[in-house]
């Protein structure tokens, strides 16, 4: 049985006459109740639930348009994956819907299993299956058009919808809901602006998404306007039989790149949340050396494909996964009208008027799209809401219990004349090495280091408080990555390094951090101490006050060379902080570890020059022995607990749903990739 044939033999055909292009049915232009909720659902049909558009993923890396669409992380990723593999497989008239679930699930389940392996092998078909499948949906809209329906141009006129509501009244309005899946997913591509400039976005939009969208409705409408039986399944009817297996092949092809742009995208979007401190954390594998960005999450990759099975399974309808994709979209479409208003105000610097004026015209036009899919919760809109809520609260559960260890950290700071009343040893043993001090505070002494030396009688010869942020800018340059500072006066051998990243940086660990620290230390050492030539000199600094100064430009304050070089120089022979036992299991983990084999083995060495300053050649020697005798990294490992007359909610929140969440997420010491056999770990509970 043909398409057509299984339509017409589920569906009563009312009688069709075509009249300058506008669709008019029996059922439509009847006064009757029962013809208005027929007409609504007619025109709500003729949204893409029945179609796919996908635009090219390599030009603006969006999505589908219909019930596929999307560029949400999860609500409207499950609400959107689902239905492009459920509709791929509808296609083939299966036996069942069973069968179609099946086969729709095994797809998800290997799409899934394969991401581990990355998209840069099979990247290069992305752009020429989307393009050719634009240009399909273009020609066979082009060829309804001409062969069904020339006059359907005449339905561009805004009278036909104002006629539309006239005769409908409230099923008009709810069919709102089914028509705002039209528009959605064309809106995903303005979230890839990180990825391409808007310009690209602009021309690829104009120039081919949006003809071939318009041709591909109005060829539907064309198509309608002749065959009113053929609604529930308009696009598969309206292809032509000569070619409707390539097309079904393309549309096939186009389903899994569309939906491998969106699950790059939603690693994307998880990664950016990670380093903005929004998400807990998790494991990110680069897929590729060459291509920037390309992603793997695997515990968003699983989480991800439960949710999709789950809701394939659980509605098995495109029509409820559609109701539930209209809600997400038109909601995220709001709320991001509303945030717009305030970035008129206060980051553009606008008129409040000019802000207003904006709300409500986006409001009043998208409040009524709105309205419409809220009728819809319980038709399977209720999803994306309990979806988004259980996100949201874990989201909200970690960024209040970091920012509440934060604004701990920030109110209990060790006072520098604490320090300075302990003198330059510190009151303890100060042995060769470099001690790394991770913290959150970018001023000040954590709390975590006066736990440490009131526990500890010895500490390392040169201490380096290393605090890594992400900054809210994409990308920031190496040049001016790293701030070194000093913290009290020269003798104490207290230094401070800030790392800044932009939440689109890759962290990854292909360079020598050691190396590239004891190289700002020592250059921020030469350019104080030329400073202080000029000035008065800074051996004393008052309460500890810290410079910082940007290492923009390399220096020659000290000599770099391989390891293996036996240049006759001026060598600094240390003696190692760490006992031979120690010595020797670092040695096999650096050579069981692949990673740190490939590094390149450097050494320091002082300048020869005899116009060296004394104080700072001393100072650089310190350094340079220090880094000889070996490099330690200090990590608090904290527990925080509500106090005891909090209330009910944040201890909920503090002892049980965040408490859950660090447990169960990545630890610090394997995000800030620090070498497990170098790693002293401090344990404190706060009480916040």
């Amino acid at each position: 049985m043909s398409l057509e044939e299984r339509s017409r033999s589920t569906t009563k055909e009312p009688k069709a006459t075509s009249k300058g292009g506008e669709v008019v049915t029996s059922n439509l232009i009847g006064k009757e109740r029962r013809g208005r909720r027929l007409a609504a659902r007619a025109w709500s049909n003729l949204s893409p639930t029945n179609s796919l558009i996908i635009p090219p993923p390599n030009i603006m890396n969006c999505s589908f348009t219909g019930p596929h669409k999307g560029g949400r992380v999860f609500p409207v990723f499950c609400s959107r994956f689902c239905p492009a593999m459920l509709d791929r497989m509808a296609g083939l008239a299966a036996p069942s819907n069973a069968v179609v679930v099946i086969i729709s699930c095994v797809v998800l389940v290997g799409l899934f299993a394969l991401q581990h392996r990355g998209t840069h092998r099979v990247a290069f078909l992305f752009a020429p299956i989307v393009i050719i499948w634009l240009l399909c949906i273009g020609l066979i809209g082009l060829y309804n058009i001409i062969h069904w329906n020339p006059r359907i141009y005449l339905a561009l006129s805004p009278s036909y919808i104002i006629k539309f509501f006239k005769v409908t009244g409230k099923d008009g309005w709810l069919s709102l809901g089914g028509i705002l899946l039209c528009i959605t997913g064309s809106e995903a591509m303005f979230a890839d602006l990180g990825h391409f400039t808007a310009a690209s976005i602009r021309v690829a939009f104009v120039t081919v998404i949006y003809p071939c969208l318009v041709l591909q409705y109005m060829g539907q409408a064309a198509y309608l306007s002749k065959n009113v039986s053929s609604v529930p399944i308009s696009f598969y009817a309206s292809i032509p039989q000569a070619v409707f297996w390539p097309v079904f092949l393309v549309a096939t092809l186009a389903a899994v790149v569309a939906s491998q742009a969106v699950i790059s995208a939603t690693f994307s979007i998880v990664k950016q949340c990670l380093a903005l401190g929004c998400f807990p954390r998790v494991k990110v594998v680069h897929t590729s050396r060459w291509i920037y960005g390309q992603i793997y999450i695997p515990e968003i990759n699983w989480i991800l494909m439960v949710l999709c099975l789950a809701v394939t399974i659980g509605f098995r309808d495109t029509t409820l996964i559609g109701n539930a994709y209209g809600i997400a979209c038109i909601a995220v479409m709001f709320v991001t009208t509303c945030l717009m208003a305030l970035i008129i105000i206060f980051v553009w610097q606008k008129n409040v008027f000019f802000a207003l004026l904006f709300l409500i015209f986006f409001g009043i036009v998208e409040g009524g799209y709105l309205s419409s899919s809220i009728m819809k919760v319980p038709q399977g809109g209720w999803a994306p809401l309990v979806l988004a809520s259980v996100f949201m609260a874990i989201m909200y559960a970690w960024h209040y219990g970091t920012r509440r260890k934060y604004l701990f950290d920030m109110q209990n700071k060790v006072s520098m004349k604490w320090i300075l009343t302990l003198g330059p040893s510190l009151g303890i043993v100060r042995v060769p090495g470099i001690g790394l001090i991770y913290t959150e505070l970018v001023t000040g002494v954590p709390a975590i280091f006066s736990h440490f030396v009131t526990n500890l009688p010895a500490f390392h010869q040169v201490l380096v408080f290393v605090c890594v942020k992400s900054v809210p800018v994409p990308y920031v340059p190496p040049d001016e990555r790293y701030l070194i500072g000093r913290i009290g006066p020269r003798a104490y051998r207290m230094y401070r390094c800030i790392v800044r990243y932009g939440y689109k940086d890759v962290q990854k660990d292909d360079y020598n951090f050691e190396d590239h620290l004891v190289m700002s230390i020592a250059e921020f050492i030469q350019m104080e101490a030329e400073e202080s030539r000029s000035s008065i000199s800074c051996d004393g600094s008052p309460e500890g006050r810290m410079a910082v100064i940007r290492t923009s430009e390399r220096r020659s304050g000290l000599v770099v060379r391989d390891a293996d070089d036996e240049t006759p120089g001026v060598s600094i022979s240390a003696r190692s902080s760490k006992s031979e036992t120690l010595q020797s299991l670092q040695s096999l983990y650096e050579h069981e570890s692949p990673n740190l084999t490939r590094r390149k083995r450097v050494r320091f060495e002082l300048p020869q020059s005899p116009q060296v300053d004394p104080q700072m050649r001393e100072e650089l020697a310190t350094l340079v022995e220090a880094k000889e005798a070996g490099v330690a990294y200090v990590l608090g490992h904290s527990y925080i607990k509500a106090r005891k007359n909090s209330s009910f909610i944040k201890k909920f929140v503090i002892d049980v749903a965040y408490s859950f969440l660090r447990k169960n997420c990545r630890g610090p010491s394997v995000a800030l990739n620090i070498p497990h056999i170098s790693l002293i770990e401090v344990g404190m509970i706060y009480y916040v």
